[in-house]
């Protein structure tokens, strides 16, 4: 199971991570810039903001002798920032993270980088969150409760793109579109601008307006101008509303504390 990842100790963590990357390496694989490539090499970027789980996660992944792990993020703007930066094959995120949630990062990502495949591993294995991830762009859902092979199947099946779900989340999604009605109403989420969801995204995890602005590096004028038009919008009048929207659409856990 991925959860065995956090399992072991530093001691051995240190030689899984040694031992898979040893495993990846071939002196004929040497670029000019000292790192270590197959000629036909899978970048891969991971996002999750518990560090242990990312170290295992790499240590995975680079069992493969074609994935590479070219760099990790804690939190959904960093790896927004990332991807644009190193333009990965495959970006591998959480749904939750710390500042704005791995469903935004999608559609950021899906707008700006189409050839960015995404693979969404969570802990969530709901309709909601499922659907949410695939509506947004996402290739491929794995739970974090599933097979390790899992999730090296999803990143393959995405860099041939395809579409992968875990065996016990095709009847979830199936079920769902034979549910959903034709005439479904608009979601007015979706109408919102990218910077407006990300500063609602950012006020819903209780961050103030200047901590926004400076991480967005926008000034906080503007950073109140796109949070009253998503109020508006949404219809929503204060911040409890906003949380009660949050916790609804799926951009808080419901188990928080």
């Amino acid at each position: 199971m991925l959860y065995a990842l956090l399992c072991f100790s530093d001691k051995n963590k240190t030689k899984v991570i040694y031992k898979a990357r040893k495993r990846s390496y071939n002196d004929s694989q040497k670029t000019h810039f000292g790192n270590w490539r197959t000629p036909h090499m899978t970048t891969i970027l991971l996002a999750d903001d518990h560090a242990v789980l990312r170290q295992g996660l790499r240590a995975l992944l680079e069992e493969e002798p074609d994935f590479s792990v070219v760099a990790e993020a804690s939190g959904g703007l960093d790896a927004i920032r990332m991807c644009k930066e190193l333009k990965p094959s495959v970006l591998v995120l959480d749904i939750m993270m710390d500042d704005i949630n791995g469903i935004e990062v999608i559609r950021q990502i899906k707008e700006t980088l189409p050839h960015t495949g995404v693979v969404v591993l969570s802990m969530y294995g709901d309709k909601k969150h499922i659907l949410n991830a695939l509506q947004a762009g996402a290739m491929a859902y794995v739970v974090k409760k599933s097979a390790s092979d899992d999730l090296v199947r999803a990143v393959r099946e995405v860099v041939a793109g395809k579409r992968y779900l875990g065996p016990e989340l095709a009847d979830i999604v199936v079920d769902a579109y034979l549910e959903k009605a034709d005439s479904q109403p608009a979601n007015l989420y979706e109408m919102l601008s990218a910077r407006e969801r990300e500063v609602l995204n950012m006020a819903a995890h209780g961050f103030t307006n200047s901590e926004i602005a400076e991480r967005l590096c926008i000034s906080r004028r503007t950073v109140e101008t796109h949070r009253s038009n998503a109020m508006n919008k949404l219809q929503l009048d204060s911040q409890t509303d906003l949380l009660r929207f949050a916790l609804k659409e799926g951009i808080l856990p419901l188990d928080q504390s």
